[in-house]
Parts: structure tokens; sequence; C-alpha cells
């Protein structure tokens, strides 16, 4: 048996998201159906559209789902139908990183997750006509009225919360919060550089100015979106355009360099620009994702003095203890998320689509009727 619903899926690389429907698969026992209220749009599900990761086109994504549990398959004990979901990355449960609370690095994660598109039997959760297409994204693809996900993906959230605020959480929130929280942990008088201020920057920048750091530096090239950083903690900014990045950082910093700085824009320039810009014994974050095969070139005697380079998957948390504070946090006002979403309704995806590549979103979120 299967569900009819109707999805936004890409045909090809570079190709629109186009409203059709499709048939989902009867949800297994370890899988849950659920009716999506909203999904947030982020860059990796841009980056998938374009061709530019190699995940089975034609194909539905979407991995910061939110909605309602309708069906649950019969070992599924987290949740049960009525209850309000986010969705979230999948991982397997058993390996060692799973096991160690860090399944962000789960051994099956890229297929899994990415560039997969099915089950990790290889069997379809999506069809159009009779014919499997890509799906299974995030254990989600939440880009349809109606999603079956792994119950792995799924976060009970308190059904009073409003799920088009939450949706943010399964990845670009958690992103930049863990990115701060779970792997920087500033200091007291530490300084902190959140490179390109959209949503995963911002979300930093709320994670930052909860901390003891004592500089939170903002760097971006849009003055408004520099003004919103200012508005969400960040003591200082950086109009990149403008003022030469590195050469600010050390004048705030009295020539020392900054403690930590997080990368969020994929662009190995400012990569560079942030490797060169740390203080002794200070840690970059690389959380911006370039197209696979991408190098940076570093200066190795820079290195010396102890610094380190860390890469991070989704704010290397663990879902079902992270995501629920961070929904608290977004209720009681302390992580001031709804300043970051825009709304559009889901059969105007493309325009989310377009408003976001040219910034004047900064994360939009689908919402279902």
């Amino acid at each position: 048996m299967t569900i009819t619903t109707q999805a936004a899926v890409v045909e090809s690389g570079g190709a629109p998201f186009t409203l059709v429907d499709v048939e989902l698969d009867e949800p297994r026992a370890d899988e849950v159906l659920v009716r999506m209220t909203a999904a947030g749009l982020c860059h990796t599900d841009l980056g998938v559209a374009s061709g530019g990761l190699p995940f089975p086109l034609p194909g539905v994504l979407g991995h910061e789902g939110a909605g309602i549990v309708e069906r649950v398959g019969p070992a599924v004990t987290s949740v049960v139908p009525g209850d309000h979901v986010l969705l979230s990355f999948t991982s397997c449960g058993s390996c060692r990183n799973c096991r160690g609370g860090h399944p962000a690095y789960c051994a099956t994660w890229l297929p899994d997750n990415l560039i997969g598109g099915a089950r990790r039997d290889g069997s379809a959760t999506i069809s159009r006509s009779g014919e499997p297409i890509g799906g299974h994204f995030f254990g989600q693809s939440s880009f349809a009225r109606h999603a079956v996900a792994d119950e792995r993906s799924v976060v009970k959230v308190d059904s009073r919360s409003p799920l088009e605020t939450l949706a943010p959480l399964g990845c670009g929130v958690q992103t930049g919060v863990g990115a701060v929280w779970n792997v920087l942990r500033p200091g007291p008088g530490s300084t902190v550089v959140v490179a390109g201020a959209g949503a995963v920057g911002l979300s930093a920048v709320m994670a930052a100015a909860l901390t003891p750091a004592q500089r939170i530096v903002a760097v971006d090239v849009k003055p408004h979106r520099l003004d919103l950083a200012r508005k969400l903690g960040a003591t200082h900014v950086v109009d990149a355009s403008l003022e030469d990045y590195a050469e600010r950082i050390a004048e705030l910093t009295g020539g020392a360099g900054c403690d930590g700085v997080i990368e969020t824009t994929g662009n190995v320039t400012v990569l560079r620009q942030a490797v060169d810009s740390l203080a002794a014994r200070g840690t970059a974050v690389v959380v911006g994702a370039p197209p696979f095969g991408t190098e940076v070139g570093l200066e190795v005697n820079g290195l010396l003095g102890g610094k380190h380079v860390v890469g991070i998957t989704l704010g290397d948390s663990e879902t079902q203890t992270f995501i629920p504070v961070l929904a608290e946090m977004v209720g009681d006002g302390r992580l001031p998320v709804p300043e970051l979403v825009t709304t559009y309704d889901f059969a105007d995806i493309q325009q989310a689509v377009e408003d976001v590549r040219s910034g004047v979103t900064i994360k939009p979120v689908l919402t279902f009727d």
C-alpha cells in the first residue's frame, strides 16, 4: 500500500522545484509518517538541486521538516500519532560515534543522509508513477505534504510550540549553535569571529551571546545582515566589502588574533583568512561546504603556534537531547530564531529559492495548509 501526496521535485541538476503528486512507501517498522506543517529551506538543498552533490535526481529534498505524526511503525517507541515533531538528520545508532553521542559522524552518515537517495537496503521511500525517485534525504525528504522519516530523524517537541519557527532547528540553527557550544566553547574574555551572517552564522552569533565571550565579531558583505547580527548579539561587525577582514580582527585584538572563528561561507579564500586570523592555540571551525574535491592552501608554519582547524557537521549535536533544549530556548526568547525566518506557502517554493539566493531572505520556511 502506498500514500499519495504532493511533493516539490527537482528533475535534474539546475532544474527548478516543481509540485507534483508522488507515492510514499508505507512506513516500515522503524519509520514514522509525518504530515508536514513547515519545512526550512537550507543552502544544502540548493547545492543538491544545482547538481553540485551526487544525489539521485529526479528527487525530493528538504531536511528541516516539522509536522504532526500520523502513523508509526511497530518498532517505534519515541513518538505516537498526534505528537508534534521536528525532523533532523538520521544515523545508524550502532556505530562507535553514534554510541559515543556523536551521530553526526555516523559511519553511514553520507549515504544515509546526503547522497544515497534511498533506505540503507537500497529500497525507495518515494516513487512517481510506479518508478522510484530520489528520497530519504536526511532520513526525511520533507519538501512534501507528507514524509516517511526514520525514527532517528524524529524529535518530539511541545505541541504548543509554533513549528514554523522551530523547523530551522533541524539543520541550520543546530549547526551554528553547536559550532559555538559543542566545539569552540568560548571562555571569559575570548574573541569569537563568525564569517558569514546567514542563517548558520547568525545562529552562531546568538549562541556566542550566551557565553562569556568578550567580543563577538560578525563578518559579511551585506549591511542588513550585519545590522541583524548586532541586534542578535554581535559586539562588532566587519563589512568585508569595505575593509580588510584580517586587518580588522588584528586591530580589535591588539594584534593577538581571535580565539575562535566559525567559517560558514564555503569560500576557500575566506577560510584561509579565518585560519590566518587566529591567535596562538585558536580554533577555526569549518562549517561551510564547497563542492566535493575543493582544496585550500594553508601556511604550515602559521599552524605551529597550536592552531586548530576543525570540520563540523550539524553542530556535532545529539539531536534527541540538543534539539529539545534549543526549542525551549526559542520558546522563552533566549534564542531569537524568529528574527531569521520568513515564511512562504509551499506552492511558492521557487520564490523562496530565488529570495535566499539573492540574499533577500535569511531563512525561508515553507508552510503547508
